[in-house]
């Protein structure tokens, strides 16, 4: 397998081999986080396009201070949330910083996809992000132009209403 740094030189150079091998390395989990976001597969399509337009106009600018795999992800998850023209809900309610009782039932990963895919826009991205991606509410904060205090009631409403529609079936 090649590694990073052979990638990275070989499509600076514009090598379409070396440019083929960073594509396939990321495509599937950059096309399922697209996906996750924008809850289309059209769209995740475009995103995924012009999101490696991006790396590759761009790849240049890559300064290493985290992997390639981080730099490109953020690139999708700007794309997929201007792919969407998210609405983030402000003031929904306050976030009291309770938990969401799961309970004890067994969660079908099928059912639970569907039901993440169903939520608006904006609790889907923050729920996508927060709990999927594992970033912070400071970090979705800075990519999403909200503040951490809007990150974590969305993630809240978020986790509410998943809890509902689980519940109902």
């Amino acid at each position: 397998m090649t590694s990073e740094a052979d990638l990275i030189s070989g499509c600076l150079l514009n090598d379409r081999i070396a440019q083929r091998q960073l594509y396939d390395r990321y495509k599937k989990a950059m096309y399922t986080l697209a996906y996750r976001i924008t809850g289309d597969f059209d769209d995740a399509n475009d995103v995924l396009q012009d999101a490696f337009m991006e790396v590759f106009k761009h790849l240049n600018q890559f300064r290493g201070e985290s992997t390639l795999g981080a730099w490109v992800k953020q690139i999708v998850v700007r794309k997929s949330t201007k792919k969407k023209r998210l609405v983030i809900w402000q003031n929904v309610d306050e976030y009291m910083g309770e938990g969401i009782d799961w309970g004890e039932s067994e969660i079908n990963t099928a059912h639970l996809e569907t039901a993440v895919l169903s939520l608006p826009d904006g609790f889907r991205t923050i729920f996508v992000l927060a709990e999927v991606e594992g970033y912070t509410h400071r970090e979705i904060a800075v990519m999403l132009n909200i503040s951490e205090g809007t990150s974590k009631s969305q993630l809240f409403h978020a986790k509410r209403k998943l809890r509902a529609m689980l519940s109902a079936n």
